[in-house]
């Protein structure tokens, strides 16, 4: 459904992803992981034809991404940028309604369907009811839902986000992520994303894709993928790696506090000598 060839991106005469041949598994979640910096989102927003790349290919359906036209990628597939802004006095149900702006022509203009679409996004994101509030007027967390309303209205098999739960607390950055995970477990609909949690990631995607040194260091399920070989490579970061009590899934513990634990081992050679 959605692979990359031999693709090299970068800004200017930084390379940021290196000749990467990448394939996204249809009907799956697929989450991308790295460093800061990594090329997690430059890859995501070129897999959107958002960025042109230096070098290769994205394709959709077998077909080179370019050679499409915007609207025949905007009816394949929805991509939610990190920190969308709406205009200000904007709605939630007219933002939700842009998202059916790919089906629109001088001949074609709002449809019954067009308006099924709509509705079943408010409801399926729980926003019908905050569908006439003002965007700028919502909490973080019924923002975000009124963005991913505007993505689903797009009717599309395919939904890219980046980093959808950036600024939001814990329990809203689970609602949303809940939310993803129902769409795709009900409507079977393929969903790639950019995540910073690792354990939060390990515990919604079937398909983990590691990125580092311009490069897929390892894909696969999350078992597959995290190790305490792999946090150490990616994340220049050392931990421990257990089961997650709730859904089996690793969980990872990070080392920290060295200076702390360093100090308390002191205190306590010298309370024993």
């Amino acid at each position: 459904m959605l692979k990359t060839q031999s693709l090299t991106l970068g800004y200017g005469d930084s390379i940021i992803i290196e000749e990467l041949d990448l394939t996204i598994p249809k009907g799956e979640i697929s989450v991308l992981i790295g460093g800061n910096g990594c090329g997690k989102s430059t890859l995501l927003r070129s897999m959107a034809r958002l960025l042109k790349p230096h070098d290769g290919d994205v394709l959709l359906n077998g077909k080179e991404i370019n050679k499409y036209s915007s609207r025949k990628v905007a009816q394949e597939m929805a991509i939610l940028p990190q920190s969308p802004v709406a205009p200000e006095g904007l709605t939630v149900l007219q933002l939700v309604k842009q998202g059916r702006y790919p089906y629109q022509g001088f001949l074609k203009q709002w449809s019954k369907k067009d308006e099924e679409a709509v509705e079943k996004a408010l409801a399926s994101t729980g926003m019908t009811e905050l569908q006439d509030r003002f965007v700028d007027e919502l909490s973080g967390g019924q923002r975000q839902r009124a963005w991913i309303a505007m993505t689903l209205a797009q009717d599309t098999d395919l939904i890219l986000l980046d980093e959808p739960t950036t600024y939001l607390d814990m329990t809203h950055q689970i609602e949303i992520l809940d939310l993803l995970f129902e769409l795709n477990e009900r409507e079977n609909r393929t969903i790639v994303m950019v995540l910073h949690d690792l354990n939060l990631a390990c515990r919604y995607a079937h398909n983990l894709i590691a990125v580092k040194d311009r490069k897929v260091f390892k894909q696969g399920k999350p078992e597959e993928v995290i190790s305490c070989d792999m946090v150490r490579h990616v994340f220049d970061m050392n931990c421990q790696v257990t089961t997650d009590p709730l859904f089996g899934t690793p969980l990872c513990i990070p080392h920290g506090r060295g200076r702390c634990i360093v100090q308390q081992t002191k205190k306590t050679a010298d309370a024993v000598s």
